[in-house]
């Protein structure tokens, strides 16, 4: 088994058509699983799943919502690929998938890759960034626009780009590696945990990369008025990965951001 696709599922039946039809399409020439964890949806996705897509699926039903992580970490038990590819409910495949899987194959030290995201308008956003530095966490744009090409989506080249962090939505890793780290964080129940598996990758000496000449659709993403969550979760990336003074900074930097945007009412 070449990649075994994990999506974590909640209350998300009227995107799961797209996204699983997409898959199908792309997945050509390699052998894949899909393994879907569902976070105790009160929706009809459970009914939905069993109905139209029980011959292509493993799904598995929680009775409790784990969060992001949890969830992943839980369906990841059950894969037997060689790859992981974390990929959000709300997602549509544009592109065949073989080419990242072969070059996973050549490049032994790629330990996380992503491909360019795409709004629900078709617009390019931002899904990667650099690792971050204390002083980074007052503006978040700091960390997540890497250089202009990537503030536009307008690359010069289509070949694949080394990068400090890739969104979650779409998230491809091996999984020796994934086992060896322990999957995600469950300290992170939602955002951030992708920004922390990435960190303990790059300490581990493998590369996060991006290649620019695939696109997906992600329809929901982030919005502001989860940024408490955001903020929530960088507290905890900065009790893991900061110390001494940085950590100090750090924490003085991502106050000072909260309360900006509460004065703005961005919350």
């Amino acid at each position: 088994m070449k990649l075994s696709i994990i999506i974590v599922n909640y209350n998300g039946e009227k995107y799961l058509a797209d996204c699983l039809d997409s898959i199908e399409k792309q997945c050509c020439g390699f052998l894949y699983e899909i393994i879907i964890w569902d976070n105790a949806s009160n929706d009809n996705s459970i009914t939905f799943l069993q109905d139209n897509y029980s011959d292509k699926i493993k799904l598995f039903a929680s009775n409790d919502n784990l969060g992001f992580a949890g969830g992943n970490n839980a369906a990841a038990k059950h894969a037997k690929g060689d790859y992981l590819l974390l990929l959000n409910n709300d997602t549509i495949l544009l592109n065949p998938l073989k080419s990242i899987l072969d070059l996973m194959d050549r490049d032994s030290k790629i330990g996380v890759l992503g491909i360019k995201m795409l709004n629900g308008n078709k617009e390019y956003t931002i899904s990667t960034g650099l690792l971050p530095k204390p002083y980074h966490l007052f503006y978040f744009k700091w960390f997540s626009i890497i250089n202009k090409e990537f503030a536009s989506g307008n690359f010069l080249s289509n070949h694949p780009l080394e990068v400090g962090w890739l969104s979650g939505s779409f998230l491809v890793t091996p999984k020796n590696l994934w086992d060896e780290i322990g999957g995600l964080d469950e300290s992170f129940f939602m955002y951030v945990e992708d920004v922390d598996y990435n960190k303990e990758v790059a300490k581990r000496g493998y590369k996060r990369v991006f290649v620019p000449s695939l696109e997906y659709i992600h329809f929901v993403g982030f919005n502001g008025a989860k940024n408490n969550l955001l903020v929530k979760g960088y507290r905890i990336y900065i009790a893991k990965h900061f110390k001494g003074i940085s950590k100090v900074i750090a924490n003085l930097c991502l106050s000072a951001n909260e309360f900006v945007k509460k004065i703005k009412g961005n919350y």
